[in-house]
């Protein structure tokens, strides 16, 4: 419920604001390429001095047109992967056409950038350590899943509990895998609790993945303890269709389709796949076992549609996807002899549908409200040998928003969300057996302040109030909780027209996970609060090379307090109880290097690559009021699944129509539970690994790609969950058009 003083303090503030309009005019300008060619479907960004950020696209010829304000001090950027155009600052009293904006092979393309900020901005501006990862890289490495896209994210540890569709967790700089608030578009699709299981996330008509990484309660409240990541579809640009097909090693098969596009004021976007795999059945086990029951199946389509002109923006999305997969269980290392046979009953579905509404609309010259409902629901079910159980997950929010300035140079973002949501399971039952759902109501009220403090000294700071209600289960009551998520950050480029650009930027922010449907519902402690975390980071940025390659380094610092445990165990407390008690640390260094470079001896070959590296030292620390920690834990021991050192690379090349990648990445090793019987099986560790990837593709004529890959090259044996083999060597062949690209 949004409060009575939230409400004023809107309203005032646009009372309060300047009444006349701003005036504006088109800005307009050609994108060549290297060679001098125009370029088409460049994105123009202009931004600056707290005005509204403005974007527009180049057209088959490499034009563009963009309103933008008279006003000084105005910024315009071009972004278009793997190219880098100088930034240009447009001034009140200088001419309309800016002319020729030639782009550069460069290591780091400028973005807009949704998830860090309440608004859009560009990604250079960015205090929190961001990763873009565009479409054209998606295709380029023949990634169609998330998952393995977020594998080359240094801070980032992916861990699957086997082949396709396996559970999947992702763990933010030593988090926990809850900690990542995931949203698709502008919807969240974490369950009650924060919740995701990343196995069943396509890639499918994906213009962007966004990955900011650190606590972001500020902005997004609830979940965002550790870190966001958005997915973000194609739904505008010229129009295209595309679709493709593929099989691979595993018996894996996969088919999709896709769309997206604008025609006059409207805009589109369509897709849909479909991928099965027989997974390791039928193979042999190191230990004898013949493997059954290890098949995964899913299925996704999505469908959005907007409207737009100049000032308003009205759209709506729907995406519905289903899943299959057997459950064999830990057919792998068997460290205490627990496993004897393959699990030929569990098995798992899943069915998931979300949808939104949003619009923007001006409410004056210098106001722009933004308005959005939402909707996810989750319905899994899981049969085994003990029986059938099932579980949901749903959620119901709304969101009003204003953008306005406050000075010069000074714009503000302002508003409250509320979201009712609600998780059920066989094993959440009332007294007399019957299901109990448990609810809760958030309330969160924010604001955000960005500051262009001086040429490339961008300031930010911000705060969100969340107010979480529970409703009582049966004759137990749940604890009501109001938390302050503050979040402060700056970023200073030195010299913003510099080719060789360098960035210094530091931000400090807080985050908050509350309880999930379980930690609630099994306790007889009506006094649960959410997890909480701190953080520090900074970081820096050089280019190298005339902006063709570029070095990054940042250390950040996190605190993990209240975390909820079970504390049966610990002196004079219930067998029932759960606690915010349990507390623990993580400290890290991640490195980047990244280059690109074009070679003219005959024919043009781009050559690209990225470089990745992960230092993380966590601690699992004392529970508070005691020496000890959570059994099986000891004090000062890692946090599961978190490798201290972890490395990825990515090279492409292309020539012509030819093009290639190579990619890879290690791990040492990481502190796991007992695959069979969990913590109860104690503590072991699973060794480190390395393994590679590579492909290629090849052009026909304009419309068509035949494409192959193999994936895990070396064969290497490996496991990311002790217990759960990794797929060994797979070859894939695939089919791939599109018109309109």
């Amino acid at each position: 419920m949004i409060s009575q003083s939230v409400c004023r303090l809107v309203v005032l503030s646009i009372v309060t604001l300047f009444s006349s309009p701003a005036s504006a005019a088109s800005l307009t300008g050609r994108v060549v390429d290297p060679d001098g060619r125009p370029v088409p479907g460049a994105t123009v960004i202009v931004a600056g001095q707290g005005q509204h950020l403005r974007t527009t696209l180049t057209n088959q010829q490499g034009e563009f047109s963009i309103d933008a304000p008279d006003a000084d001090g105005l910024a315009l950027r071009i972004s278009l992967p793997g190219f880098r155009g100088e930034m240009s600052s447009v001034d009140a009293s200088q001419a309309r056409n800016v002319g020729d904006i030639r782009l550069v092979i460069s290591a780091v393309s400028e973005s807009v950038l949704v998830s860090a900020a309440h608004v859009d901005i560009p990604l250079s501006q960015a205090s929190s350590t961001a990763t873009v990862i565009t479409g054209a890289e998606l295709e380029a490495r023949q990634v169609h899943s998330v998952a393995d896209a977020l594998r080359t994210v240094s801070g980032l540890t992916v861990a699957a509990t086997g082949g396709h569709g396996a559970v999947t967790g992702v763990f933010p700089r030593g988090g926990e895998s809850n900690f990542t608030l995931v949203f698709v578009d502008d919807v969240p699709v974490t369950t009650f609790g924060g919740e995701f299981d990343f196995a069943h996330l396509s890639t499918e008509n994906v213009e962007r993945i966004e990955v900011v990484r650190g606590p972001q309660s500020a902005l997004f409240g609830s979940n965002a303890i550790g870190a966001v990541v958005r997915v973000v579809t194609r739904r505008s640009g010229a129009p295209a269709v595309s679709g493709g097909v593929e099989a691979g090693g595993y018996d894996t098969f996969r088919v999709n389709g896709a769309t997206a596009g604008s025609a006059g004021r409207l805009e589109w976007g369509a897709g849909g796949e479909r991928l099965t795999s027989d997974g390791y059945n039928g193979r042999r086990t190191a230990s004898g076992l013949t493997v059954e029951n290890d098949d995964y199946t899913r299925a996704s389509g999505s469908v959005s549609a907007g409207w737009r002109d100049d000032r308003f923006l009205v759209r709506g999305q729907l995406r519905h996807s289903t899943d299959e997969r057997g459950a064999p269980g830990p057919f792998g290392s068997n460290p205490i002899g627990a496993y004897t046979a393959i699990d030929t009953t569990s098995r798992g579905s899943n069915e998931q549908t979300t949808a939104s509404v949003s619009a923007s609309v001006p409410l004056t010259a210098h106001v722009r409200a933004f308005v959005q409902t939402g909707y996810h629901r989750l319905e899994s079910d899981f049969a085994s040998g003990f029986g059938p159980s099932e579980s949901s997950s749903r959620r119901w929010s709304a969101r009003g928003q204003v953008d306005f300035p406050i000075a010069r140079a000074v714009e503000m973002s302002a508003g409250a969300e509320v979201q009712r949501e609600q998780a059920g399971s066989t094993f959440i039952v009332g007294a007399s057996a019957e299901p109990a759902p448990v609810k809760r109501t958030i309330g969160g009220y924010f604001a955000e302040t960005r500051w262009t403090a001086a040429p490339g000294v961008f300031v930010t700071g911000g705060v969100r109030v969340e107010d979480l209600r529970g409703d009582a289960i049966g004759t137990l009551p749940v604890a009501d909780t109001v938390s302050v998520n503050p979040k402060a950050g700056v970023a200073w480029l030195l010299d913003p027209g510099a080719a060789n650009l360098t960035k210094l930027r530091a931000s400090a922010s807080t985050g908050i996970r509350p309880p999930g449907a379980f930690d609630i519902a099994f306790t007889d402690n009506p006094s649960l609060k959410p997890e909480r975390s701190r953080s520090v980071e900074a970081g820096i940025e050089q280019g190298f090379a005339g902006g063709r390659g570029s070095v990054d380094a940042v250390a950040f610092f996190n605190d993990f307090d209240d975390l909820i445990v079970a504390v049966g165990s610990f002196r004079e407390s219930s067998r029932y109880t759960t606690d915010n008690i349990a507390n623990a640390r993580a400290r890290g260094v991640e490195l980047g290097l990244s280059g690109g470079r074009r070679f003219l001896p005959q024919r043009p070959i781009d050559l690209r690559g990225r470089l990745a590296y992960t230092y993380l030292d966590s601690e699992v620390l004392a529970v508070d009021q005691d020496d000890e920690a959570p059994p099986p834990f000891t004090v000062g021991e890692p946090l599961l699944r978190r490798p201290r050192h972890q490395f990825s690379t990515v090279l492409t090349a292309t020539a012509g129509r030819l093009s290639a990648f190579l990619g890879g990445g290690a791990r040492s090793r990481v502190l796991d539970v007992e695959p069979s019987s969990g913590t109860f099986g104690g503590l072991h560790y699973a060794t480190g690994f390395t393994s590679w990837n590579a492909g290629g593709s090849w052009r026909l004529h304009k419309i068509g790609d035949v494409y192959a890959r193999v994936e895990n090259l070396f064969d290497e044996v490996y496991e990311e969950a002790l217990g759960f083999p990794a797929l060994g060597r797979r070859a894939t062949v695939g089919l791939r058009v599109a018109a309109g690209r």
